[in-house]
């Protein structure tokens, strides 16, 4: 199953790095508040790069 390393540019500025197995889901999250954290504080959050690797291990 391939993961997503991903980054983000929060409404502070400052960039978050994360990694999920479902992109599409994991950004809509951060973008909604969903997810508790760093994130959530600093929204609204846009979404900046990401790139598919070929495990969680990567």
């Amino acid at each position: 199953m391939p993961f997503y390393v991903y980054i983000l540019r929060r409404a502070d500025g400052s960039y978050y790095t994360g990694h999920t197995d479902d992109l599409d889901v994991r950004i809509a999250a951060h973008r909604q508040g969903i997810i508790p954290g760093y994130t959530r504080k600093r929204r609204p959050v846009q979404f900046v790069f990401a790139d598919e690797i070929p495990t969680r291990a990567s």
